[in-house]
């Protein structure tokens, strides 16, 4: 994979954390609104971004279409004093797809599904879930999103989004993408291929 340079600066945010995160279960294309602390976590983005960029209000925003992303740029945007709703929605930043895994926990997969669960932790990056996407295949399909950047941009999105991006810009190899742990309430801030939490 060629990395992508990216020619501005741009801040990721998880969503805040949903009740199938603290329970470890496979959220990927189910709607799954917010939790008390991940609605905390949203405003706790919101705080780091006002301290890492004081123009924040000059910056483009676009989110992912999903519920809990959409809450979380929502609370970011009105803790920032933003008018509300203005911001792009894309649904190329949805999250992975599990398939026929999701509401289901690793540890239900590996005892149920062990032969497959064995294979994905083998090649995390191109492993297929039943009915679901590769980390490979999502990169894909955000590779364009990244490339039509016209200047420093806030993404709201998910997990398997930010392990692409990291990905694609070559901050880390696709292998190590796929299994870095990504927070919620932090911002991944990318500038080149470099990549670091604030």
């Amino acid at each position: 994979m060629i990395p992508l340079s990216l020619p501005h600066r741009l801040i990721l945010v998880r969503h805040g954390e949903t009740d199938w995160n603290r329970e470890g279960r496979l959220q990927g294309g189910q709607d799954i609104p917010l939790n008390a602390l991940g609605r905390e976590q949203a405003a706790e983005a919101a705080g780091r971004l006002k301290a890492l960029e004081p123009s924040f209000a000059t910056l483009d925003y676009i989110c992912s279409p999903m519920e809990r992303a959409r809450e979380t740029m929502d609370i970011l945007r009105r803790d920032l004093g933003l008018p509300a709703g203005e911001y792009r929605v894309d649904p190329r930043l949805k999250e992975l797809t599990f398939g026929a895994w999701e509401g289901f926990t690793w540890r239900d997969i590996r005892k149920a599904e062990r032969e497959q669960a064995h294979l994905r932790e083998r090649d995390k990056w191109s492993f297929v879930p039943p009915g679901g996407e590769s980390y490979r295949m999502l990169a894909e399909r955000v590779r364009p999103v990244l490339e039509e950047l016209q200047r420093e941009t806030v993404i709201v999105s998910h997990g398997g989004v930010a392990r692409a991006v990291l990905a694609l810009v070559g901050a880390v190899s696709p292998l190590k993408a796929s299994m870095v742990e990504i927070w919620q309430g932090k911002l991944l801030v990318v500038e080149g291929s470099k990549a670091e939490w604030l």
